[in-house]
């Protein structure tokens, strides 16, 4: 038995040794495209995303994005807000109208703002019209949700968006 371990031992290393940059490989370009988010924030119901940096947007799907800089989110998240996640509710060349505080995507009800933030600030309206190539209208259920409803979000670009996300826990 302990012949055949020796025998076996010097080939199996040096298969090893040959695998490894094989595997590497594939390994560290799908550690480059992916993530494990853990999620701080209220306004989406998961705890935990997978996030796909090679992403292709569409109606209804998770985005992780950087947030634009504004006294508003400094006031609210610090100087270096955490990534935001919300959902795609407009798609590029559909319509946004705001009538009072409801607003619409392509005529359909998806929100309604409100005049102040949490903490006593003053929200404006976000963007209106014909949402531009590449941006996208986000947003969360959540009533307290910073999103696209809100000038100090507006719409995401994608210059902006780091991937989509799923939720795993």
């Amino acid at each position: 038995m302990n012949g055949i371990r020796s025998r076996l031992k010097r080939p199996l290393v040096l298969a090893l040794l040959v695998a490894v940059p094989f595997l590497y490989a594939p390994i560290a370009e799908f550690s480059d495209n992916h993530a494990l988010l853990i999620n701080a924030s209220p306004s989406l119901p998961n705890w935990a995303f997978w996030l796909d940096k090679n992403f292709t947007p569409s109606r209804g799907a998770l985005i992780f994005f950087e947030p634009p800089h504004s006294e508003l989110l400094t006031g609210h998240f610090g100087e270096k807000p955490q990534i935001f996640g919300k959902r795609i509710l407009g798609m590029p060349g559909d319509e946004v109208r705001h009538v009072g505080q409801k607003v619409f995507i392509n005529d359909e009800f998806v929100a309604r703002t409100k005049p102040r933030s949490r903490k006593g600030a003053a929200l404006t309206k976000g963007p209106e019209g014909i949402i531009p190539d590449g941006c996208y209208y986000v947003g969360t259920s959540h009533k307290h949700g910073f999103d696209s409803r809100y000038g100090e979000i507006g719409f995401i670009c994608a210059r902006r968006i780091i991937g989509t996300g799923r939720a795993i826990l």
